[in-house]
């Protein structure tokens, strides 16, 4: 039965160290939460925004039918991008009393995720239709190929080498090496 402390075991392994109850531990994570999606939310609503006031100006009727069709592919991705990210808010504010929050953090952990994942497909359509209006040649493929790669790296590989390197790292108090 839970008596609201976590075990020897799992808190080692959870928050190494912390003493925190379940509930208290979702509250601090659902802080965090609230402080990445503050970054995130804010590129994506400028970049939205952006995106939708280009289909009114002039030069937008002379795009090729290519562009136009990547703008619309790009609009689509900023339209769920932030869906995604405004989500766990909603998430939270449905939930809010029922007595999930830890549940409510591991969804809502999962839409921010999803949400990130969705921002950098964005980025990439919007930087592409931008190079390819810009450039007018196959430099932008490339262009974007190597800024794509470079933000799955900022973004995702170095989170995980981190992690690996971490629990690499660790003895079985916790403690580093």
């Amino acid at each position: 039965m839970d008596n609201g402390r976590v075990d020897e075991g799992d808190r080692e392994n959870a928050h190494r160290g912390r003493n925190e109850t379940t509930e208290e531990r979702a509250d601090r994570r659902w802080t965090e939460l609230l402080q990445e999606l503050r970054v995130a939310q804010t590129g994506v609503q400028i970049l939205f925004g952006f995106l939708l006031a280009v289909v009114f100006q002039p030069r937008f009727g002379t795009l090729a039918e290519t562009d136009k069709t990547i703008y619309v592919v790009t609009v689509l991705l900023g339209s769920a991008t932030a869906a995604a990210l405004i989500g766990p808010v909603c998430y939270h504010r449905l939930l809010t009393g029922r007595h999930l929050k830890p549940e409510t953090v591991v969804w809502a952990s999962r839409l921010t995720l999803l949400g990130l994942v969705l921002l950098f497909c964005t980025m990439c359509s919007a930087l592409l239709l931008i190079m390819r209006v810009a450039l007018h040649n196959t430099l932008a493929l490339w262009l974007v190929g190597g800024m794509a790669l470079w933000s799955f790296i900022c973004w995702f590989v170095f989170p995980v080498w981190a992690m690996t390197r971490s629990s690499n790292g660790r003895n079985d108090a916790g403690r580093v090496k």
